[in-house]
Formats: structure tokens, sequence, C-alpha cells
């Protein structure tokens, strides 16, 4: 039996296919009628069979009635599997579809209850309201997910989760099924027979839609450096993580409830100042070789320039840096909206990220290639020092307050904005000033379940007094603060902090330690994201660039770090499938991965490789690699998968000259 329910004053569905016998006398659906007979609810059930079918049935008749005088509707000879193309039902979105019990009838095996379920699921897609609900009870086993006890192996289930997604929905929620809340309710239709079945510890399975997969868009910044004006690419596979805005003032995210959280916590000991400095996502290699020797540099990507202006008059940069300082969540959307080009092909966004930075479609390329010496920042260590060597406030002097007071507002965080800059603070000398910046890294890394190719980085710097032993002061700090989350230290030289299972999540270290000098300069580098997927117990770090309502909701109330995720996206599958291919002598797997990554939409949770063979004559090699596709944030279907999969083949073929093998 079929029903759909909607509780709105618009109108609502009900529908059935399958061969059950309930759908008959309409025992459910009268159920509801009753319950729901006071509320601004409008019940449409359906059935199989015809009108005159129907009432041959004991009991149908007199439900049948109760419907009509609840206010609801009864709809005959409409399919499942066809809710599109029944002409009733023509211009009619409902808020929930209920599809009771389904069954094809008869002795049937479970590949065909899993093909009636994605039939009706691609059908009901049809006439769902954006927001609506799918509501499928199965006995328990038969869905194959954890929920059920005990579980049937995969294959001899009916895998409701995969067959929902093939219709773009997830499962958002498992209910025992209350078969006492109906009271009129009969369950039956055993093997299409006046029988009963059981429904002892039966569960409610509840569908919702899954947001639309969106194809990486190939984005120009345009950005100042130092007296140069740069524009580039930024690798597709990366498009989506830039100009998100996640640590903007006023953000609920839990990337910055982390950053708030760790900002908090070390101003319990230090004077905390936050710097607020718009800076590019581009570094020069000079730079990198310069301030992040603990950066492995074959994790950076290196950009080729489109365009590169040496005329850049550095008072109009210095102005621009004013403009586009981002102060708030909806302050950035309008600077956002306000830069939208309106002619052509071209989209100028301004971002809180970059001084002037700006987004175009498709460019030119600059034909003098000027492209070696640029990579995407891996740290934000270079650009802090630079600030701060441009402040001329680290290493610590002995100007006092009134110096002090001369700092720009915008680069001193609030509640330290009258406090000396040599961390002085009611008096006592012992408490050191610590300078703080926050902001997105990229790292050009291979695909596995916890490596990033793009984070939050939380970066504090300060002076101490060598004998004061800074490095394990911190990092002791640190792991009282931490430690409830999971995370721990090791201390050699340098105080890692590390957490199960995902590894490293930040390092303590010194940058200019010598045994005869008195001061030493101690950074503090975390990784924002993986210390938020530790505090609010979310399984996968791929769901905090969610653009799904659903996980932002859980937010919206800033809770406490400790307050579990909970799922939206309920036991998505894992799908694997091989590839192999001949390469010539020119093999770069970084593309490989990077090419992984675009054609999968984010979905690649794991790439590694089984087979490798060098022909010993022809100068080439096969490999052969294992791809796993998983999803917390989107439905995944085994055809979403494939089709990933075949774009990836094509990729492959058009952009590295293999031969897929």
């Amino acid at each position: 039996m079929v029903t759909t329910v909607a509780p709105t004053l618009a109108s609502s569905l009900g529908t059935s296919g399958c061969k059950e016998a309930d759908f008959v006398t309409l025992t459910l659906e009268t159920s509801l009628c009753q319950q729901l007979s006071s509320a601004a609810t409008s019940i449409t059930a359906t059935c199989l069979q015809s009108e005159d079918e129907a009432l041959r049935h004991q009991g149908a008749a007199d439900n049948i009635d109760i419907i009509y005088k609840s206010g609801g509707s009864v709809l005959y000879e409409v399919d499942c599997r066809q809710l599109g193309g029944c002409s009733t039902l023509q211009g009619r979105l409902f808020d929930r579809v209920v599809f009771n019990f389904p069954h094809c009838g008869r002795k049937s095996g479970v590949k065909k209850n899993r093909e009636l379920l994605k039939e009706f699921f691609h059908s009901c897609v049809q006439v769902l309201a954006d927001d609506g609900e799918v509501h499928v009870s199965l006995c328990n086993g038969q869905g194959g997910t954890p929920a059920d006890h005990p579980r049937r192996e995969w294959h001899n289930s009916w895998q409701v989760a995969a067959m929902a997604a093939e219709a773009h929905l997830i499962l958002t929620d498992v209910q025992p099924f209350e078969s006492e809340k109906y009271h009129s309710y009969k369950c039956t239709g055993y093997r299409s027979q006046d029988k009963g079945f059981h429904v002892e510890n039966a569960l409610l399975h509840v569908f919702t839609r899954s947001l639309p997969y969106t194809t990486p868009q190939v984005l120009a910044v345009e950005e100042t450096l130092g007296e140069e004006k740069v524009k580039y690419n930024v690798p597709t596979e990366l498009s989506d993580y830039v100009f998100r805005d996640f640590l903007c003032s006023g953000s609920t995210h839990p990337v910055r409830l982390a950053q708030d959280l760790l900002f908090k916590g070390l101003t319990d000991n230090w004077l905390v100042s936050m710097m607020t400095e718009t800076t590019p996502l581009l570094l020069t290699a000079k730079e990198l070789q310069g301030h992040c020797h603990h950066i492995n540099t074959l994790q950076c990507y290196s950009i080729q320039l489109l365009q590169k202006d040496l005329k850049h008059d550095p008072e109009t940069s210095k102005e621009s840096d004013r403009d586009s300082l981002c102060l708030n969540s909806q302050e950035c959307k309008d600077a956002c909206t306000a830069m939208c080009a309106s002619s052509g092909n071209e989209e100028t966004v301004k971002s809180k990220e970059t001084s002037s930075s700006k987004l175009s479609r498709s460019p030119e390329v600059d034909p003098e290639g000027e492209s070696s010496v640029y990579v995407l920042r891996p740290s934000l260590l270079p650009q802090m020092e630079d600030l701060l060597n441009k402040k001329e406030e680290l290493p610590c002097n002995n100007r006092g307050q009134e110096d002090g007071e001369e700092n720009n507002e915008s680069d001193i965080d609030e509640g330290h904005r009258n406090e000396g800059v040599c961390g002085v603070r009611n008096g006592d000398s012992s408490l050191l000033q610590l300078f703080c910046m926050s902001g997105l890294v990229f790292r050009n890394v291979s695909i596995n379940l916890w490596a990033m190719p793009c984070f939050h980085e939380l970066l504090f710097r300060g002076v101490f007094p060598s004998d004061s032993k800074p490095v394990m002061l911190l990092g002791q700090h640190l792991e009282r603060l931490l430690a409830p989350h999971g995370v721990t230290v090791a201390a050699k030289e340098d105080v890692c902090l590390t957490a199960q299972p995902m590894g490293v999540v930040g390092r303590v270290f010194a940058s200019d330690a010598s045994e005869k000098a008195k001061q030493v300069t101690v950074n503090v580098s975390l990784n924002l994201d993986l210390l938020a997927v530790l505090m609010f117990s979310i399984p996968d770090w791929r769901l905090l660039w969610s653009h799904d309502p659903h996980f932002l909701k859980q937010f919206a109330l800033c809770p406490s770090p400790g307050k579990a995720f909970q799922p939206f996206s309920l036991f998505p599958e894992h799908i694997r499938f091989d590839i192999s291919f001949w390469t010539g002598s020119s093999w770069e797997e970084k593309r490989f991965h990077a090419l992984v990554r675009e054609a999968s939409h984010g979905t690649a949770q794991q790439v590694k490789l089984i087979d490798r063979f060098s022909h010993p004559d022809l100068s080439q090699t096969s490999y052969c690699y294992r791809l796993t596709y998983h999803s917390h944030t989107h439905a995944l279907s085994h055809t979403q998968a494939l089709q990933f999969h075949k774009q990836l083949e094509v990729f492959l073929s058009s952009r590295l000259q293999v031969t897929i093998r």
C-alpha cells in the first residue's frame, strides 16, 4: 500500500502499486484520517485495482467512506511506478509519500523487490515537494541497513538506501514502525493472500531530496602581490573550497566555532591579538623558501600566471585592501553581489580572503607563462611574518603602552585593543603576547580518508624567553584544552598534536631557536578543519564543505564543542571501481589525483595503487588503481558513481594522454 500525506492545506497524495492485500481494504489510510481529522491535513489514498475490484473486499467500502468523510480522497488504478504519468495527479505536489510494506507479490525474490523500490522512488520524486519526505516501511532485515537487527547480508537485502539514491534521495532517518498507533490498521497480504505477516521490529525509513551535484567551475583570481597585480586559475578541483567565508564574523560554521574555542582558551594565559588584514592566496617561491621550512614543498600547488601587471600603484592597492575587508557574512555576500559583472561570460567577485580577489570565466592564458615562481600558500606563516615585520612589533621592545595604543583597531582583537603590544596585562609581565591569524591553506596531497587538499589554518606566533621552554609550555596548554576531544601531544624538538583516526592536527615549533639566544620565536599551527571534526564528532571532513542546509542548521545556535553532529545522510554506500591504463615516461601521479577529485565531484574517498607493471620493450608502464566512492553530503548511487568513473576515463585519455586498458 502506498499513501501520501501532506501536513499542509495544500493537496496531498497517496498511491499504491504493490500487490499487498492492505491496499484494497485501505486500513492504514482510514487510521490516518481518524488521527488527523482535526489537523490541516489532506490525505489522498490510492490503489492499483479498479473501484469495482476494491469494493469486493470485506470492509473496503466502510474504510473508503471514512476517508471521504475526513476530507480525503481515493484514487483507483494508480501504479506507484508511474505517478508522474497519472492524469489525476498532474500539477500536484505532496509533502509526504508513504509506501507501507511494499512487495511485488507472491514468492518474489529480493531483486524484483529492489526493482520495485527503485521504480517507485523514481516515480514519487515527480510528485514530491522540494522539502517533502518519502516514508517506506519494511519488515525487519529487508532494508539492509545497520538499523536492522539482525542484519541480512547486503546481497540478500532490498538495499533500500541504494535504491533511493538512484532517484537522488538520501536516507535521513530510521524509526521503529509503531503499528499500535494505527488502531484500525491490519497488515495483510502475505504472498498476495488474505494472511497477515510479521511486523515485529519493522522499520520506517524516511527519505528526503539530495542536493544535485554541481560541475566544478574554472575560476580565475586576480590578486595584488606587493606592487604586482597577477591573475591565475585556481585548480579546478579546488574551485569549491575558495570564497566560502566560514571564518567571517558572525559565522556559526563549526570551523569558526573551533577557532573561537581555541582563541578563548589561549587568552586565559596570554594576550592574543587577531590580525585581520586581507592576504592573497598566492605566494612567491622566494617567500616559500624563506619561511616554510616545515612544509614539504612537493605538496605545494604550482600556479601558472595568466596575467602579470608590473605597473600597479601601491596606493591603489592599499585602498583596495581596505575596501575588501569583510566584517560579517552579510557584508561579504553583498560585496560579492556588487562585484558581479553583467556582460558576456565574465563574472567578477571580491573575496574576503584576498586583496582585490576576482573571479572570471575562461580567461586568455598569458603567453609569457611566468608560472614556476608562484604557489598557492601551504601555510600562513610567510604572510604573518611579513605583517609583523611591517608593524615592527616582534620581537617586543620597550616602547610601552603609548605605542601600543597606536595600533589600528582592525588589526587587534576587540578584547585587547587597549593592551600593550609587549603583552603586559594588569601589571603582570609574565603574560606574553601572541599574534594570531587564520585562513585557507592548500596542500597537493594524494586522495585518502584524512588527506585535505584545502583546510583552514589557525596560526599563533610569539616571542618568549628561551629559558621558559615555550614550545613545551604551549604544547601542554593545548593538550589540556583539547584533551577532552581526543588530542594527545608527542614532544621531541617540536610538539606534535595528534588524534585518532586522522593523525596530526597541529604543531608547535620554534622558528629561530639557538642555544645562545635569550629569546625564541614560537609558532603554533593548527588544522581547524580536523579539530572541528573532532569537537563535533563529524564523520567525514568533507561534510564541512557541504552546501546542504541540513548541515549548517545543526550549528545555527552555536552548540558547545562536544555535542555530536547528527548525520543527515544515513548509511551511504561505499562503491568501488578499478581503473587501469598505460602511461608514457612522463607520468605524474599528482595530476592523476587532481583529475580524480574533479571527475568524482569530491566523492572519491580513497585511491589505492593495487598493481604496477613496466613493459620491458615499449617504455610504457601500466598502473591499476582501486577507487572508493563515498559521500555523506549527496545521494551517491551506483549509476552516478559509474558516470563519474567514466568521466575520469575521458579526462585521463584527453588530458594525460594515457591509454585505458
